[in-house]
């Protein structure tokens, strides 16, 4: 017998899988992902093996699995760093606004096509949403226009700064000489360089788009996303780098969020199918049905009344519990608190319902042996006064 699906369940697998699908997206191309993916294999063992009843081995697994979680919070501290700050959803109300001041990508496109004419390497890196104080080692403070002029001095070889990329904030050359952290992806075809593999490196880390310009070959890339464009005209670096760095109308954000919706539909569609069976092997549990005797307790008596009696003071509950991730019943401190504020002097009866239980999340009430419970109450006697004649 399946668990009954309600409102909030669609919302928490809807929830979930949100969840899991952007972590997947920004870790699929770096080790964080081999890393869960082996996690996962050995809650898979764990699970099969407490089943089982292999307790050495369940136990051994639970005790590895602490420790592991610690060691990925210490080596991966700036992935989670930088996860935590993507899901953070009022980060925008806390940052500056974003400068005023306008790319010419016009001119800095020309500049990009001939520093490949040239067979000079380049690498510049465009911020856009999210922040790359984390990820952007070293680097020379510059704080200057994006000028052609400005980038092809910088890349000239055997200038100061050429080694290294260029950071492009807010409309302005933030810094020089920045080392980027570096793609770990098996993906990367041999013949690329360290700048190409930088420039996959931080867009695998960030919403970054990377232009690179090859010394070898005069290529010029795109790195947006994890993914390496080649970029074969002046006026197509121009068309990409307008899409991605300039707002866009709101139509073209509907028809962006529409694509990127059935964007990757088939690994949507396999961690939906995860989420879902996860939350069937949570959510559904086995087992007979539990008696627990749970304490009545009042509240809201009136002001005027006083409680003198009672009956009965505990009330025979039946529980199961549809989770696993809580206890069993017997082991929940879970009492009927009942509203008295309706109460009148004398004897009362008031009716016990399912709300009026106190239950945590997963537990559900079968059955109750009582729907009433006797209430006496009496008027309070006024204070005797105490002056003497």
């Amino acid at each position: 017998m399946f668990p009954q699906i309600r409102p909030q369940d669609i919302a928490d697998i809807l929830i979930m899988t949100f969840l899991v699908y952007q972590l997947y997206s920004w870790f699929k191309n770096s080790k964080a992902l081999q890393v869960v993916m082996g996690l996962m294999f050995l809650g898979v063992i764990y699970f099969v093996t407490k089943s089982l009843g292999l307790f050495m081995t369940s136990w051994i697994l639970q005790e590895l699995g602490t420790v592991l979680l610690v060691l990925l919070i210490v080596v991966f501290q700036a992935e989670i760093r930088q996860a935590l700050y993507r899901l953070s959803l009022l980060r925008n109300l806390f940052e500056h606004q974003e400068s005023t001041v306008r790319l010419d990508l016009l001119e800095f496109s020309a500049t990009i096509f001939s520093l490949a004419s040239q067979r000079t390497g380049a690498l510049v890196v465009f911020q856009r949403e999210e922040l790359l104080d984390d990820l952007i080692l070293h680097g020379v403070p510059m704080d200057s226009l994006v000028s052609g002029s400005l980038v092809a001095s910088i890349f000239i070889p055997g200038a100061p700064l050429h080694d290294g990329a260029v950071l492009v904030k807010d409309g302005r050359v933030a810094l020089a000489s920045c080392h980027l952290p570096l793609s770990v992806s098996a993906e990367v075809p041999q013949h690329l360089g360290t700048r190409h593999r930088a420039a996959l490196g931080l867009s695998e880390r960030s919403d970054a788009a990377v232009v690179v310009v090859s010394e070898e070959r005069g290529a010029v890339s795109l790195a947006v996303d994890g993914k390496l464009e080649a970029i074969h005209t002046q006026a197509q670096l121009h068309e990409r780098l307008t899409s991605l760095l300039q707002p866009l109308s709101r139509e073209a954000e509907r028809v962006g969020i529409m694509r990127r919706l059935f964007a990757n539909f088939w690994p949507k569609v396999a961690i939906f199918c995860f989420v879902v069976a996860s939350w069937l092997l949570i959510t559904y549990r086995q087992g007979e049905i539990l008696s627990v005797t749970a304490p009545v307790t009042f509240h809201n008596l009136p002001e005027n009344l006083t409680l003198t009696r009672s009956y009965p003071d505990e009330i025979d509950l039946q529980l199961k519990t549809f989770s696993n991730l809580v206890g069993s019943p017997k082991n929940l401190d879970i009492v009927v608190d009942l509203d008295l504020g309706k109460v009148h002097e004398g004897a009362n009866t008031v009716q016990v319902s399912k709300d009026q239980i106190k239950l945590p999340p997963g537990v559900v009430v079968v059955n109750l042996d009582r729907s009433l419970v006797r209430v006496t109450a009496e008027k309070k006697q006024p204070k005797a006064s105490g002056r003497k004649r």
